[in-house]
């Protein structure tokens, strides 16, 4: 947001240097980014002084041009040559000397300098108004007003106005400051707290009469809701032409290109006074009444900028008897607008609803400077004042006559609002007791009023339109900016306190994860959350009617929030695979979401992604692709880590893997893992194996085992042996390894398989595993016969419950 300060000081009386008064502003919580010099015209006429055209004789060597000598007040004549046809002696003319910097119709710069034009020196130019800034004619010099004094600075002829500009980084929820007289509101309250008493000046409205009543405009609202407050008032008569230069100065100085003199007053006083305003051509208004209403979805309305544009249902309309003119608080319509032709002028003024602004301006991709200020909300006490401040400047610059009484359509009037302040709570807020009387003088600077005063704290009425002061927090933090941060007083002395904090804490337990997984060459990713609702349709598990929509996405193919981290993951596998970086190892920390019933649940996960070879290429290591076990171990090496280790295999429960397992703690599955199918990873154009686990981390933290044991490392050795089993292909590792535990609970540490066939020279549908089994008893040397004895059990097990033929 641009503020002028010349424009500023027409508030508030003020001295100070731009950077002083910067400084105060963002010290106010209005932080200016920066402060730019405005020149009306561009380098301020510098260097251009008054001449007296003393001789001026034809060039002897070329016809159009003219060699003149010139009286720049210094007793020096100097010679210019000149190529304006009306250039003659006798007259005072604009003259830029050796070494004036110039600019051109589109800014650029260029510096006068001696030479000489066809053998004839030239020390300056006699300059037309366009070459100075001064008008766009070119039809020949300018010539000057014959009283003037030669070598008098033309800046001083003309009213060239300097100014600087504040560009101020507003937050959204200071609705109250979007205008010159509410940054001056601010600096008055931040002034006086420095002691400084100065008083806000508001522009005057004692000279608004009705002239005539001959033009009514009947205004009838629909919805009151939608427009609580609406005021109107005809202009007949005026004159639409350029706007004086006061006027377009202002404008142009905080980035505004001036149109003409009807709509240049209502962006003046939007930026004066942050109330947006609308002319209507009075003529345009069909039946001479105005009607706010929404329209039928569909019907079709063409904007200013000759866009056809189609109505949403709730789009709020400013509307004749025939049809739409304009959207309420956004933008106006090509055919009702004001134009060179336009006499007779409706010019409105309003609140309009901020939730049904923004949702207009949203849906109509318009974003104005009056729907910026209706979506954050205006101050609805002005809305006469301003019709009244506008229709006064209308008739300074385009003339004309009020020709209607002011209709004030305001049913319910919108009231101030109470707030308590307790001192003690804002004690401990501020973290200083601040006397009582500067807390009163602050809130008063504020335009906020005590109602009542008591021991424990002050009734407030906050004006309405603060529309970000609804608390006593709120208040809280007014009085703290305005008093200033930097003036709150703190103790050189530190206390701290050490929590006793579960070693399970989500953060914690995740960074362990997290530093283990990149320490097994995995990469963390950070997927959207938004996604496409069309991913449901790859798993039936995933119903449509679960998807949480996003009431105004920023395109379909991110208006749904992800019920699974599948997807998002297989978009950026996808993406590096097409990228050439097709062995990849990436783990994700994130939410998923769905709809169920009336509520909505989110829920934590860890996936993991596996693809590609093992390792990079090298000519000393062969390449192997991921596989299976491998990703198998590094889901068990997470659980392990996490001291979950009773667990039990179970079939996978997700219709996206191929093939795969889940491991559950009791009836809880903490983890699915598995190949994805083939047709899914298609989708995402993969056509590699991609291996995928997804943990269900709030079960993670809730299995985590905190307990730790401590035993001494075993004195007696250890003892391997081996079996060689040929089974049924449907028989899994888990029934060996159930049988073998059950079998022998006390001397049976470990249970391996490290071998699969199934090939050449087995009976059709059966494979052999090779199993390791390791045997220790930690009080004593296993002899031969012990082992043995173990040993032929767990063989006569496999035999009599599963089949197995020892190869």
């Amino acid at each position: 947001m641009k503020i002028s300060y010349n424009w500023l000081k027409q508030f508030i009386k003020i001295d100070w240097k731009s950077e002083e008064t910067a400084a105060l502003l963002t010290d106010l919580g209005l932080e200016v980014e920066a402060v730019e010099a405005y020149q009306s015209v561009k380098g301020g006429l510098e260097g251009i002084l008054v001449g007296h055209v003393l001789t001026c004789v034809q060039h002897p060597n070329a016809d159009r041009l003219k060699v003149t000598t010139v009286d720049l007040g210094n007793g020096t004549p100097l010679q210019i040559v000149c190529g304006a046809a009306n250039v003659a002696a006798g007259q005072k003319v604009a003259v830029a000397t050796i070494g004036t910097t110039l600019y051109d119709k589109d800014g650029n710069a260029f510096q006068i300098k001696k030479g000489k034009i066809r053998d004839q020196e030239s020390h300056g130019m006699i300059c037309a108004e366009d070459e100075i800034g001064l008008g766009d004619s070119h039809e020949g010099i300018m010539v000057l007003d014959e009283t003037l004094v030669p070598g008098t600075p033309v800046a001083k002829v003309f009213n060239i106005e300097n100014d600087e500009v504040f560009e101020i980084g507003l937050t959204p929820n200071r609705a109250d400051a979007m205008s010159h007289m509410g940054v001056a509101r601010d600096l008055r309250a931040g002034l006086q707290q420095k002691g400084i008493n100065t008083e806000l000046k508001t522009p005057s409205i004692s000279n608004f009469r009705i002239d005539k009543r001959t033009l009514k405009i009947d205004v009838k609202i629909d919805d009151a809701k939608l427009a609580p407050r609406y005021c109107g008032v005809t202009i007949s008569g005026v004159t639409v032409k350029p706007s004086p230069e006061w006027l377009q100065n202002r404008l142009k100085a905080i980035g505004l290109t001036p149109k003409n003199n009807i709509v240049d007053v209502t962006n003046y006083v939007l930026h004066e006074l942050g109330q947006p305003l609308h002319a209507f051509d009075a003529t345009k208004i069909n039946g001479n009444k105005i009607i706010v209403k929404t329209m039928p979805a569909g019907t079709k309305f063409i904007t200013l900028d000759d866009v056809e544009r189609t109505l949403h249902e709730d789009d709020l309309m400013i509307c004749d008897e025939k049809g739409p003119l304009c959207f309420a608080g956004v933008f106006g319509g090509k055919h009702s607008g004001v134009s060179e032709n336009t006499s007779n002028i409706f010019l409105e003024s309003a609140y309009f609803n901020p939730v049904s602004v923004r949702k207009t301006a949203k849906r109509q991709a318009l974003n104005t400077d009056a729907s910026f200020r209706f979506e954050r909300g205006i101050d609805p006490t002005i809305t006469e004042y301003a019709l009244k401040r506008a229709a006064i400047l209308i008739q300074e610059v385009a003339g004309g006559e009020i020709t209607s009484d002011v209709i004030d359509v305001y049913p319910k009037k919108i009231e101030d609002f109470p707030v308590f302040l307790n001192f003690e709570k804002a004690a401990k807020i501020i973290g200083q007791e601040l006397p009582k009387e500067t807390i009163k003088k602050i809130l008063v600077s504020l335009d906020i009023k005590v109602n009542s005063v008591s021991d424990a704290g002050l009734g407030l009425i906050i004006p309405a339109y603060r529309v970000d002061v609804q608390r006593e927090i709120d208040v809280i933090e007014e009085i703290l900016r305005v008093y200033g941060y930097n003036n709150i007083n703190f103790t050189k002395k530190l206390n701290a306190t050490v929590s006793n904090s579960p070693r399970t804490e989500d953060y914690k337990v995740q960074n362990i994860i997290a530093n283990q997984l990149m320490s097994l060459g995995f990469n963390e990713m950070m997927a959207n959350s938004l996604t496409t609702p069309e991913y449901v349709s790859l798993s039936e598990q995933l119903k449509e009617e679960e998807n949480v929509i996003i009431i105004n996405p920023l395109s379909k193919d991110l208006s749904a929030m992800r019920q699974s981290l599948l997807f998002s993951g297989l978009e950026a596998v996808s993406y590096n695979i097409n990228r050439r970086n097709a062995d990849l190892k990436l783990f994700e920390f994130g939410k998923s979401y769905r709809k169920d019933g009336d509520a909505y649940a989110e829920n934590k996960h860890l996936t993991l992604f596996l693809t590609g070879n093992r390792m990079k290429e090298s000519w000393t290591i062969p390449q192997q692709v991921s596989g299976f076990f491998l990703f198998k171990g590094y889901v068990n090496s997470i659980l392990s880590r996490l001291g979950i280790t009773k667990t039990n295999i179970q079939p996978v429960i997700s219709d996206v893997f191929a093939e795969g397992i889940s491991i559950a703690v009791g009836d809880d599955v903490l983890v699915e893992m598995g190949t994805v199918k083939k047709s899914v990873a298609r989708h995402f154009d993969i056509k590699q194996e991609v291996l995928f686990a997804d943990f269900n981390w709030e079960l993670v933290l809730k299995s985590i085992n905190t307990k730790i044991r401590f035993a001494d490392i075993p004195k007696y050795p250890e003892v391997r042996r081996d079996l060689a089993l040929l089974l049924d292909e449907k028989i899994q590792f888990d029934a060996i390894y159930d049988i073998a535990r059950q079998s022998e609970k006390s001397l049976l540490k470990e249970i391996d398989l490290f071998d699969v066939y199934t090939g050449k020279n087995l009976p059709e549908g059966k494979k052999s595993y090779a199993l390791s089994f390791i045997i220790q008893d930690n009080s004593k040397t296993l002899t031969d016969v012990q082992i043995d004895k173990i040993m032929g059990k767990l063989q006569q097990k496999f035999e009599t419950e599963l089949g197995a033929v020892l190869r």
